[in-house]
C-alpha cells in the first residue's frame, strides 16, 4: 500500500500554494500593519492546521501513522484561534507565537520525512521544509524586537520558500502515485 501522503499529494500542493500566495502578498504589501499581519498569519495557520487535521483523520482511517499530522494540525488551529481571538496582540507576543508554531510544525514535518524514507525518494523535500520551519522559528525567537515590517518580510520569505518546497514535494508524490504500480516493492524514483 502506498503511503497516504502520496495519495493526498494535493494537500501538500494546496498548503504550498497558500504559502506562496501569502509570501507574494507580504512582498507586494510590505507596509503591512501588525493587525493585518496577525490576521494573515492566523488565516494561514488555520488553513494549514485544518489540512493537517484532515490528513491525520485520513491516515487514522487507513491505519497509518497520524501523530505528526495531528500535532501539526492542533498547533495550527490553536495558534489560529489565539491570533484571530486576540488581533490586538503585541508584536513581541506575535513573534513568539509564530516562532513556536514554526518550530512545532517543522519538527512534525521532519518526523514525517523520516518515516517516508522507507516509501519514497525525495522525502528530503519535506525534511528540508521542516528544517526551514525550525530555523525560521529559532531566528525570529532570537530577534523578537524586530519591527512588524521585518517580521512581515521574514514571514513572507519563509512562506514563499516553504510553499515552493511543499508544491515541489506534492507534485513529485503525484507523479509517483500515478506512475508506478502499487505494491510494497516499488519505491519512488530518485531524481
Amino acid at each position: 500500500m502506498r503511503p497516504l501522503l502520496a495519495a493526498n499529494w494535493w494537500s501538500l500542493v494546496l498548503r504550498g500554494a497558500v504559502g506562496i500566495l501569502l509570501g507574494i502578498f507580504t512582498f507586494l504589501w510590505p507596509q503591512i500593519t501588525l493587525t493585518s499581519l496577525v490576521l494573515l498569519f492566523g488565516a494561514y495557520a488555520l488553513i494549514d492546521g485544518a489540512i493537517s487535521l484532515a490528513g491525520a483523520v485520513r491516515a487514522a482511517e487507513h491505519h497509518e501513522r497520524w501523530g505528526a499530522l495531528l500535532l501539526e494540525g492542533i498547533a495550527g488551529m490553536v495558534v489560529a484561534a489565539i491570533t484571530i481571538a486576540w488581533p490586538g496582540i503585541t508584536a513581541l507576543v506575535l513573534v513568539y507565537l509564530i516562532a513556536g508554531w514554526a518550530v512545532i510544525t517543522g519538527l512534525a514535518e521532519i518526523a514525517a520525512a523520516v518515516r517516508l524514507r522507507r516509501h519514497i525518494a525525495g522525502e528530503w523535500l519535506l525534511g528540508m521544509g521542516g528544517v526551514l520551519s525550525v530555523i525560521f522559528g529559532v531566528l525570529i525567537a532570537f530577534a523578537p524586537i524586530a519591527g512588524a515590517l521585518v517580521i512581515a518580510v521574514w514571514f513572507g520569505v519563509y512562506a514563499l520558500i516553504f510553499g515552493i518546497v511543499l508544491v515541489t514535494l506534492g507534485l513529485r508524490l503525484r507523479s509517483w502515485h500515478r506512475g508506478i504500480p502499487e505494491g510494497p516493492g516499488h519505491p519512488a524514483p530518485a531524481h
